[in-house]
């Protein structure tokens, strides 16, 4: 291989990538998202400098169906997002997910710097229920349930797509090979090109096990204020860093 074969590569392996250059494209992408109160101390633990906690006290359990992922095919994953503040400006930050699919994981990991590890995740529409389980090596972390479909949210369109859109914050750690950081940021993205299908409200539950390599129970549930069902088409873009720990 030439160096500029070398530098065209989209990502590892050189002879078999495990995804190709973005942006990538989500078709019938489904949220199932548990909104609920949680302890302020383990919101803190969590948050990374400089994001600081948005005073909800709230964080989200969500499961996300991608049944058509340019480059990355057919997955769900599930995991924690926690509502912060960077430099006044609201953001969502990715605590931990968990999923089936090794090129989003890999992907993800090394591009926008998502929590990512390897889980089974499930969400399946059972009888009446929206149902999503999370399980880390055979054993059952996380059930989350919601009537299916209970209540339209209504709202102004373009206000739903900026929810959609809101900015999104991870903290990307890649070692080098000497031992030594490679990359300590904190990076940044929004999803693009929203076409909302559909959103609803209504009652639901959430049930966390503890979990040494799963632990999405540091964030334990005080009290849950609803479920929130989502169903759109959106791209995922590059990002930016907006903030340097080595800098």
């Amino acid at each position: 291989m030439t160096e500029d074969e070398i530098l065209d590569r989209a990502s590892m392996p050189p002879g078999n990538p495990s995804y190709p250059f973005g942006p990538y494209r989500f078709v019938d992408r489904q949220y199932f998202m548990v909104i609920y109160e949680t302890d302020p101390e383990a919101i803190r633990a969590w948050l990374p400098a400089p994001l600081e906690p948005d005073g909800s006290g709230t964080v989200v359990y969500e499961w996300i169906d991608m049944p058509d992922s340019s480059g990355f095919g057919s997955y769900r994953e599930s995991g924690l997002v926690i509502p912060a503040m960077l430099e006044g400006r609201p953001v969502n930050y990715t605590a931990m997910m968990f999923l089936n699919d090794e090129p989003p994981i890999t992907a993800g990991r090394e591009i926008w710097g998502f929590p990512k590890r390897w889980g089974e995740p499930t969400l399946d529409v059972r009888a009446d229920t929206l149902t999503g389980t999370l399980a880390y090596s055979g054993e059952r972390v996380a059930m989350g349930t919601m009537a299916y479909k209970p209540e339209r949210l209504e709202c102004d369109p373009e206000a739903c797509v900026r929810r959609l859109a809101k900015t999104t914050v991870n903290l990307k750690l890649l070692p080098c090979v000497t031992g030594r950081p490679l990359a300590a940021q904190l990076v940044a993205f929004e999803m693009t090109d929203i076409r909302l299908k559909g959103i609803w409200r209504g009652p639901a539950r959430l049930h966390l096990v503890p979990h040494v390599h799963a632990p999405v129970a540091d964030l334990p549930v005080r009290r849950v204020v609803e479920g929130q069902h989502v169903i759109a088409d959106m791209t995922l873009p590059y990002g930016r860093v907006v903030h340097d720990y080595l800098a």
